[in-house]
């Protein structure tokens, strides 16, 4: 089966499913694993070169509308005549349907329910060694530095924050993403401050971009280092790896309850 892929967590979604040695070309996003790395590139994913994908005469276009702007890449999709399905992943439980969605898609229905099943288990783990915390502590995410979004309460990073012993800092904001301020920031005070900036890799983030706003040295994280760069690739992307993410900030706030839980081998055999 011929597949491509438009966007890294469709990318990062048929690697865990066992079918990235079927993908025949990818966006120029995708980074993960390093085995697709060969392929041929399509451009952006908010701007892919359709003749291209035409081209390679795929039996499977995988599309997401978690990626903001996809939206022309469907139409084209649509009007071209070219097999696709298209995903649009909110959660931690939409991720878990659309593992059963691409099997099916794909014709390994089997392959996707065990997977499914193990995504899930891990979920139910986690959540299970959270409910043990006995002081939660509040996590403001940044996704972007200027102006500063942030992760709403309809978001999969409130989710990991959660399962993971700590509560997403703008959780009472109804929205996915959240435009804010740093004053308002600074009013919440939160516990942690994590800088996971969308489309960045870590070490391109700077820390001083914070350090130089007003009144920094006023927030507890600041003063108690806890002020961390995390990485984009295992929280800003709707994919299975958002439990590798998520394992990884239980450790960081509460090594005691979280340290000796591993990874599930569907995700370190990738």
């Amino acid at each position: 089966m011929k597949l491509i892929s438009i966007c890294p967590s469709n990318t990062e979604l048929l690697a865990y499913l066992g079918m990235i040695d079927h993908l025949i070309a990818v966006d120029d996003f995708s980074d993960w694993p390093e085995s697709i790395n060969t392929l041929p590139r399509l451009g952006p994913d908010l701007s892919i070169d359709m003749d291209k994908v035409e081209s390679f005469k795929p039996d499977l276009v995988l599309a997401s509308l978690s990626v903001p702007g996809m939206e022309k890449n469907i139409e084209e999709l649509k009007k071209r005549e070219i097999p696709h399905i298209v995903l649009d992943p909110q959660s931690l439980n939409d991720i878990a349907n659309d593992l059963l969605l691409v099997g099916k898609a794909c014709g390994i229905e089997e392959r996707a329910n065990i997977v499914h099943k193990e995504y899930l288990e891990f979920i139910v783990e986690m959540k299970k060694r959270a409910s043990k915390v006995t002081n939660t502590p509040t996590l403001y995410w940044e996704w972007w530095p200027k102006p500063i979004f942030t992760p709403g309460r309809i978001n999969w990073l409130t989710e990991i924050s959660e399962i993971a012993g700590g509560a997403n800092e703008f959780r009472d904001v109804e929205l996915a993403s959240v435009q804010t301020d740093w004053e308002d920031v600074l009013q919440r005070n939160p516990d942690y401050i994590l800088l996971a900036w969308v489309g960045v890799r870590p070490e391109k983030v700077n820390k001083n971009v914070v350090l130089k706003r007003p009144d920094w040295k006023d927030l507890m994280a600041i003063k108690e280092n806890r002020f961390s760069i995390m990485e984009e690739e295992l929280y800003c992307r709707p994919s299975p790896r958002l439990l590798e993410g998520a394992l990884k900030l239980g450790k960081l706030i509460h090594p005691d309850i979280y340290n000796d839980l591993q990874l599930p081998k569907w995700v370190t055999s990738v």
